[in-house]
């Protein structure tokens, strides 16, 4: 079976229909080296999304692949009954690289998972129910998750955990309250307290947000948004949990994670995607004192949490990073591909906006500037146009109309010139029909 009418047929049998697949005509890939994938028809694509960020150093990385092999030829699995030292290890490094006292850390399978394990850590060492969220941000897909998120079409609508609210989003291209940054003095952090005031008792347990918002459109805040929203939390007595599954490991370039732009240091901070480089992994890390409260709140386990194999994987990514893919290459690559973008942007008025950080860059497409009307379909054009050139994006925002420009951060100067040809060639296509 190695042609895609096969596979896909098998999908439609065997796969729930609820499987979101791109493209008009859904692409089943085969094999994958460094930057580039291929379908199972022998078709090359540069790939600029990363499986959602998640393959941070490339595809079928030596170094990597080298440290699994390891690994599986000694243990495969034993579950956190037992210490491992691919686990402590991973750990430690981990707590190396996070900001400020963050240094224990709760290994589990997703971000779905490492945010879950944060809400539950929080409402614990705090005693309070009630969570903050914010509109437009993603969470995860279960329960929990799947109520802190705040974009409708990804809200399980037979869930709703009590307890939850949302605050407005620091969407400065769209504002919710119609204002202009900087003069606005980043009014919109201030709702953070309004809804406290209003829809809580007035003890929280957490505020949970992404530093920049992934599946949202890649929404990035000003600066000052988590200085101001850090202050409130914690005079609420709740905690900052930040969520970093997108963001984390240098993507955003300069540093490690994307809120120490902020100069901000969270309570709780939670990773997973780019962490094992496609190997299933979350994380939740916070403090000492923090984690000393788990011991009071029941027995807890992870089965497959701290898996021997994929800490191994970690380690070797972390140490991939560290070595040819660090936040200063991200910066630099980046400044590249924003440059490139922008570029675009005073060409084609199908650019709305152009933002993100790093190598993790949006572009909102719209069918007129003046009123911001979103071009979902010029989306939907557009990925089949670099598709056909060989380039595979990603896409998100509220209303689908978000390109996501996420490649691994292995990419190099070259990859994204290639990358921006092929972009800028579907854009001259699709502007045509706008």
């Amino acid at each position: 079976m190695t042609d895609s009418e096969s596979i896909l047929e098998k999908q439609k049998q065997y796969l729930w229909p609820n499987h979101l697949l791109y493209y008009s005509e859904p692409m089943p890939l085969d094999h994958g080296d460094g930057v580039y994938v291929w379908d199972v028809d022998g078709n090359q694509y540069l790939d600029f999304f990363a499986g959602i960020l998640t393959t941070s150093v490339g595809h079928n990385n030596e170094k990597v692949i080298n440290a699994v092999r390891e690994q599986m030829g000694k243990l495969v699995h034993s579950s956190t009954l037992y210490p491992n030292e691919q686990h402590v290890l991973l750990a430690e490094k981990i707590a190396e690289l996070a900001p400020g006292h963050l240094q224990q850390s709760y290994f589990t399978n997703s971000g779905t998972e490492a945010n879950e394990t944060a809400i539950q850590l929080a409402r614990g060492y705090t005693g309070a129910h009630e969570v903050i969220a914010l509109r437009n941000g993603y969470h995860g897909r279960s329960a929990i998750t799947s109520s802190l998120t705040g974009i409708s079409g990804w809200r399980n609508p037979t869930v709703h955990i009590s307890g939850i609210k949302h605050a407005l989003a620091p969407y400065c291209y769209r504002c919710p309250l119609k204002l202009t940054y900087p003069e606005c003095g980043v009014a919109c952090a201030e709702d953070i307290e309004d809804v406290i005031k209003t829809t809580t008792p007035g003890r929280i347990a957490a505020f949970i947000a992404e530093p920049i918002q992934g599946v949202g459109g890649f929404v990035t805040p000003p600066v000052e948004y988590f200085q101001i929203a850090e202050e409130i939390v914690h005079r609420y007595e709740g905690l900052l949990i930040i969520d970093e599954v997108q963001t984390g490991f240098g993507r955003t370039g300069e540093h490690w994670w994307a809120i120490e732009h902020s100069d901000v240091v969270p309570d709780v901070m939670t990773m997973a995607k780019g962490v094992a480089n496609g190997f299933p992994m979350g994380n939740t890390i916070t403090t000492t004192e923090i984690a000393e409260s788990t011991g009071g709140q029941g027995l807890t386990i992870s089965t497959f949490g701290g898996n021997p194999v994929v800490c191994a994987a970690s380690r070797a990514t972390i140490d991939v990073m560290e070595t040819v893919a660090d936040p200063q290459h991200s910066q630099t690559v980046g400044s590249r591909l924003r440059s490139g973008l922008d570029a675009m942007a005073e060409k084609y008025p199908l650019i709305g906006d152009v933002r993100g950080r790093g190598l993790m860059q949006g572009v909102e497409l719209v069918t007129d500037r003046k009123s911001k009307e979103p071009a979902t379909e010029a989306v939907n054009q557009l990925f089949e146009a670099t598709r056909r050139r060989g380039l595979l994006i990603g896409k998100g925002g509220m209303y689908s109309n978000v390109l996501r420009i996420t490649p691994p951060l292995t990419a190099t100067e070259e990859h994204v010139d290639e990358a921006l040809e092929k972009i800028e060639h579907a854009l001259a296509e699709v502007q045509e029909n706008f």
